[in-house]
């Protein structure tokens, strides 16, 4: 402790000034790609996912730069917090503006089912909760056929299921007739749909682009690029957008499928919307909410759950929705 009159020793200052400066430096370059609307390339995408997180190296930054008696890292560190807890904040607004009579309700579940692993816990769900329209992702063989024989056809009469094996299959049961309305491209199935629900025709999108990681950040955007520019086709009509997106709010490419197709995140309309999805299958705090249920200006969000589902590391999503008749 240095005495009255006297400075602090220049490497008792240096060391936490340097320390603050290198947290700084992390935090700014993530801050600043989200500020800007971009995602960038590894790490920043996989950064991205965990932003609120940047709250710790930012408070740390701020201690260290007062330990250092350092003013410039105390006001770069009081900018660096404001601007996080600022991004923070829900995207979107707060309501999808939905007006007019209810003319129906339906329930929505979204699932990663993590390679079929997960195809008893999902079906337990469904029998137990009852959605209108299931959206099943990573969904292999084996849980095809599951859903093929322990899921009534009576309850669920039409579906579209991709067969394929691993990850790369999905399916969409609903108690609402299906037509075809042909699938977005990726690597992992996204099939779509128009049903009719109250006389009015609804279209279904099953969304699982790639997710980005290292050597992967090109396909995962070009995949989300496809999502929005269906988002952007559909803009006019009532429309579910659901899955595991494999992208947050905090995702420069997922807010542009939000803006194109006027869409809103159901969560986010729940007060949910820094509520976790995944990794749901280990104890660690840097976790995101990648699965989601968005839905067009014409429905109004009741409720929206997570369900932890066994062998999966994701997180189930089930919404409650209110189609209305704003003519």
């Amino acid at each position: 402790m240095s005495r009255p009159g006297h400075e602090q020793p220049a490497v008792l200052r240096s060391t936490p000034l340097w320390a603050a400066a290198l947290l700084l430096t992390g935090v700014s370059v993530l801050i600043g790609f989200r500020a800007a609307g971009a995602d960038g390339t590894t790490p920043v995408p996989q950064a991205l996912a965990f932003l609120p997180w940047l709250l710790v190296p930012g408070a740390a930054a701020l201690g260290l730069a007062a330990l250092a008696r350092w003013r410039g890292g105390l006001v770069w560190a009081s900018v660096a917090l404001a601007l996080t807890v600022w991004f923070v904040r829900p995207y979107g607004p707060g309501s999808t503006g939905a007006h007019g009579p209810v003319v129906a309700r339906l329930d929505v579940l979204t699932s990663n089912v993590e390679f079929g692993d997960a195809t008893d816990a999902l079906i337990g769900a469904v029998r137990r909760e009852g959605p209108d329209v299931v959206f099943v992702q990573e969904c292999d063989f084996a849980c095809a056929d599951a859903l093929a024989a322990r899921v009534p056809a009576a309850s669920y009469p039409y579906r579209d299921v991709v067969r394929l094996d691993g990850s790369l299959g999905s399916a969409i049961l609903s108690r609402f007739p299906l037509r075809p309305a042909g699938r977005v491209d990726g690597a992992m199935a996204m099939p779509g749909a128009v049903t009719e629900v109250a006389g009015r025709d609804v279209r279904l999108q099953l969304a699982h682009p790639m997710p980005p990681v290292p050597g992967k950040v090109a396909a995962w955007r070009r995949e989300l690029g496809r999502i929005r520019d269906l988002a952007a086709a559909v803009r006019a009509r009532p429309a579910i957008v659901a899955g595991d997106f494999n992208a947050s709010q905090d995702h420069a490419a997922f807010r542009a499928v939000l803006d194109a197709g006027g869409l809103h995140d159901s969560a986010r309309l729940a007060g949910s919307s820094r509520t976790y999805s995944w990794p749901a299958d280990r104890p660690t705090p840097l976790r995101a909410q990648i699965d989601h249920v968005l839905v067009s200006g014409e429905f109004s969000v009741r409720s929206a759950r997570f369900l932890r589902l066994a062998a999966t590391d994701h997180r189930a999503l089930l919404v409650a929705l209110e189609l209305h008749d704003g003519g």
